[in-house]
């Protein structure tokens, strides 16, 4: 059977009311993606992470243990830190320097024996949030007493690559941040659409075999796993542009590529490991932020490694349509550039009043459907859980469940 119904209604990809009760529902009430452990090293090292409508502030405190707080001071609310840093002694709130050690405690209140006679500064300890470590990766939520963050990735944990990211080392010249025109749950919609990747990608993505994919969802994450094109697998050793990742046995090579529930996804192939990290910005703006990792060798490896795979690159045109236009996106070469391109074009889309699903393939694009399932069925349960009450999101369009 062949579904032309979706579950979301357009106005989840362009309301401010949907957007708002997203952040509430979803970001506020689930684990989400702060960094890698190495961007903490020192004591008073500090990041901050945006999870819905809280800001956490993530450290290490004088015996290196890692700490998360409400990056909001107990004052009058003030944001005390801001995006990163190292070696704080203390954290002092910009507003009135309010001050509090790295355990989150207030110490220091200027004027307080004259202003705030009688203050007890016990009472007023930064706000707890938790903080967690999976696969080298640094996870905040706003709940001090959260699910635990093991038991939230338990499911999908069978279903990831064999690839070990503490034994890899960040490329930094990789790292990426993308603006992008478009809501995030498009983003998202690309990120697991397998019908797309041996069309829009057929000269991008060619190392892969695309006709073999292996997907689906367990609890609200998604799995994905391609094997390697023949041709591009027979000479790996030499035709892969990086080192391969020597820890991954070759029966077990492939491209593994999940999008952990609801914006974290993960790219582990043959000689990289990569998160993609989608955050919702307005409903029609996000950002994604792109950071690999590669093998721990030599600049010199990297470089016979990637003359020995000129050979198989060099007879691929990498333009979509022949254009010759290297400032289009389709003829980039780039298929981040290619996917990005098809996500803003789908959002302006939205505007024109003939804008309609026409179908969704059964195999292929049923990822995209059971997403958004998922992603309503959240909604409602977080809102029942909290009692929390929004306004009737029922209509045309929306599929009952």
């Amino acid at each position: 059977m062949t579904i032309t119904q979706p579950i979301l209604p357009i106005e989840a990809y362009t309301s401010q009311d949907w957007f708002d009760r997203e952040q509430e529902t979803i970001f506020s009430q689930t684990w989400q993606f702060g960094g890698f452990v190495e961007d903490l090293s020192e004591s008073g090292d500090y990041l901050t992470v945006q999870a819905g409508v809280n800001n956490i502030l993530v450290l290490l405190d004088d015996n290196k243990q890692m700490r998360a707080f409400h990056n909001i001071c107990r004052h009058r609310g003030t944001q005390l830190l801001r995006t990163s840093g190292k070696r704080k002694k203390a954290i002092a709130c910009p507003y009135h320097d309010w001050t509090y050690n790295l355990d989150g405690n207030l110490t220091a209140v200027p004027e307080c024996k004259t202003q705030f006679p009688g203050l007890d500064f016990q009472t007023l300890s930064l706000h707890k949030a938790s903080v967690g470590i999976w696969r080298g990766m640094i996870f905040v939520h706003p709940d001090p007493n959260a699910r635990s963050l093991v038991d939230w990735f338990s499911p999908i944990e069978p279903y990831l690559g064999p690839h070990q990211p503490e034994k890899l080392v960040e490329y930094v010249e990789a790292r990426i941040r993308h603006q992008i025109n478009a809501n995030w749950k498009i983003i998202v919609e690309n990120y697991i659409d397998g019908y797309h990747l041996p069309h829009l990608h057929s000269q991008t993505l060619f190392m892969y075999n695309h006709r073999r994919q292996q997907t689906g969802f367990v609890g609200e994450h998604f799995h994905f796993y391609e094997p390697l094109a023949k041709d591009y697998l027979e000479g790996i050793e030499n035709n892969s542009p990086l080192p391969l990742i020597n820890h991954v046995p070759k029966d077990k090579i492939g491209a593994y590529v999940p999008m952990l529930f609801p914006n974290l996804g993960l790219s582990e192939i043959e000689s990289s490991w990569s998160t993609f990290h989608v955050i919702p910005v307005a409903p029609d703006r996000s950002i994604v932020e792109i950071r690999s990792k590669v093998m721990p060798v030599s600049n010199w490896k990297y470089m016979q490694q990637e003359w020995k795979s000129w050979n198989y690159f060099a007879k691929r045109k990498w333009d979509k349509y022949g254009t010759g236009n290297e400032e289009d996106p389709l003829a980039s070469g780039d298929f981040i550039a290619e996917d990005i391109y098809v996500c803003e074009q789908q959002q302006r889309s939205l505007k024109s009043p003939y804008f309609s699903i026409g179908a969704i393939a059964k195999d292929l694009e049923q990822s995209v459907y059971q997403y958004q399932i998922n992603l309503l069925n959240y909604m409602k349960f977080s809102e029942k859980k909290s009692g929390f009450r929004s306004q009737d999101s029922g209509g045309e369009g929306i599929t009952k469940i």
